[in-house]
């Protein structure tokens, strides 16, 4: 015994050992309830795991394989975006992007200048076309392209994804004519009884199936750009929204050269291709936890922008559209029990309160049979009718939701909706006293992947302008804390990943971000204005600054 007692002695006199401490820090992250934990070191296991936080006067390990001062930087956890699609956002950057357009004119001279720039390209790609910022009053046509380039096809998909612009070369090489019926849950837009170049939701598969499909070099390079955008905003870990199996593929290939660094959570591009890719279920965290196939996306409607969100009522600015539904019913639960009876997560794309209503109900049938810890996710859940709301908390739903959305659509949803139907629009703080998880992420490349945007738009429900004075619908601001948690613990909760990550904390993985001011204690507008100056995963530096 006395043995026993002098080498436990020993070993508790031994200096203490760690891998790594990451010190001098003036840490900040959030305990489970969502409060601001303060440290100023974090001691790093071999794993990439966090071992403990340190504060003042703490002992620090007397053996490390390696230390880093960060000379009193801020250090916070990495962000966590609920929602976005990765290589979207890399070909976005990779093609022609008009997302920074104000007005048709200045849409169509970059356009002219980006086809000067690239004469050897067959087709003209890219997106971020936004027809209510350009304050046009109607969709731009085939005849506004054509005016620019007629040589070869262009195909422009709008800020939403919703709806695609082709000029006539387009829907010729597509053989999209007069003739040609619109499919279900979509819409041609039309210039008398010719299709007039914008194509509404569905119907974008009209020209889509023309367009020449990526080769594998260019989609590991456009994944390569989405990820570099990523770090530098200071998105440690992302929902992937709609991956396809050439998708997946491109992210096993690049896991399989070591050059996963963010972690990925996917969502499989409708049943077919979940089952295609995940097999009888859900993937383990493949790569050191960089990469696991989550679930199923689904979607019920489109979007406000292109009116194609399905709503209980007609539109106030066009009395003869309701928008689409894209699934029945039937066709809706079908597609749910397909995904959840292999145990995959399922997240549904809803905008309008009539496709909010039709998934909510259809949780409410299926979780009679499907059990246990599901997660159900709404996606965006923009336009709730009041009445709807309890069913989000009854089953435990999470209402993915995106804070740059309310500030970029207020003046839309307000000419689309009327004032009535705002009640439960972009409904957060009634949401959070309902009892509903929320996650918050950007829909990126939609928005742009800028969490700092968001966080502030989520306790302000302003704009980078600070517009409207007091906030949008005030009484649905969040505070501070709740924002930040719902872009960090919560995101990760939605994804079935908070013991992985999300916070800084035993156990989780040291995935942190070094930036230039305390956001904890600054403006809005400053907060927006926040730099990132390094971004690390699982204990190790991924990207700097230069």
């Amino acid at each position: 015994m006395k043995k026993l007692f002098a080498l436990a002695a020993l070993l508790l006199a031994a200096p203490a050992y760690a891998d790594a401490l990451v010190d001098n820090v003036d840490g900040i992250t959030l305990d489970e309830r969502g409060t601001p934990v303060r440290f100023t070191g974090i001691v790093v296991s071999s794993d990439g795991k966090v071992v403990r936080l340190l504060k003042d006067g703490d002992k620090r390990p007397d053996r490390l394989d390696w230390r880093a001062d960060m000379k009193g930087k801020v250090l916070l956890p990495g962000f966590v975006d609920a929602h976005g699609h990765v290589m979207e956002l890399g070909f976005r950057a990779l093609e022609l992007d008009l997302s920074d357009t104000k007005t048709l004119d200045e849409a169509k001279a970059k356009i002219a200048a980006y086809v000067a720039a690239n004469p050897e390209r067959n087709w003209i790609l890219g997106g971020g076309w936004n027809q209510e910022k350009w304050g046009l009053g109607r969709f731009p046509t085939a005849a506004d392209l054509d005016a620019v380039v007629s040589d070869r096809p262009v195909w422009l998909a709008r800020a939403d994804g919703h709806a695609s612009w082709a000029n006539s070369a387009a829907m010729k090489a597509a053989g999209v004519t007069a003739k040609s019926e619109t499919p279900a849950g979509g819409r041609i837009e039309k210039t008398g009884a010719e299709p007039s170049g914008v194509f509404v939701d569905s119907a974008q598969a009209l020209v889509r199936r023309a367009v020449p499909v990526p080769l594998p070099k260019e989609q590991t390079l456009a994944f390569y750009k989405a990820q570099e955008i990523l770090l530098g905003f200071g998105i440690t870990a992302t929902a992937d929204m709609g991956t396809t199996v050439d998708e997946w593929l491109t992210y096993r290939r690049v896991g399989d050269a070591g050059g996963l660094r963010v972690r990925i959570m996917s969502y499989g591009a409708g049943v077919d291709d979940t089952i295609r890719i995940g097999g009888a279920g859900p993937t383990p965290w493949l790569y050191q936890g960089r990469l696991k196939l989550n679930g199923v996306k689904l979607y019920t409607d489109g979007a406000l922008g292109s009116r194609g969100a399905w709503l209980k009522a007609p539109y106030s600015d066009a009395a003869n559209q309701t928008g689409a539904g894209f699934l029945s019913d039937a066709q809706l639960r079908n597609l749910m029990s397909r995904a959840a009876m292999d145990g995959y997560q399922v997240a549904v794309h809803a905008i309008g309160d009539r496709a909010n209503a039709q998934i909510l109900g259809a949780i409410d049938e299926l979780a009679e049979t499907y059990k246990g810890d599901r997660r159900w996710r709404i996606e965006h859940a923009q336009i709730v009718d009041a009445a709807d709301l309890p069913l989000f908390a009854r089953h435990g739903i999470i209402a993915s939701m995106q804070p740059v959305h309310q500030t970029s659509d207020r003046i839309m949803a307000e000419a689309r909706l009327g004032a009535d139907r705002l009640v439960g629009a972009y409904a957060w703080a009634t949401m959070l006293k309902e009892g509903v998880p929320l996650a918050f992420g950007t829909d990126y490349p939609v928005e742009s992947p800028d969490p700092f945007a968001g966080w502030a738009a989520g306790f302000t429900r302003t704009d980078a302008e600070g517009q409207p004075f007091g906030g949008w619908q005030p009484q649905e601001r969040l505070t501070r804390e709740q924002a930040w948690k719902a872009y960090t613990i919560d995101a990760a909760y939605a994804g079935f990943a908070e013991a992985q990550f999300g916070r800084l904390a035993p156990g989780q993985y040291a995935d942190f971000i070094i930036v230039d001011r305390d956001p904890t204690a600054v403006s809005a507008s400053d907060l927006r204005a926040t730099q990132v100056e390094q971004t690390w995963i699982g204990g190790a530096k991924v990207w700097q600054r230069r």
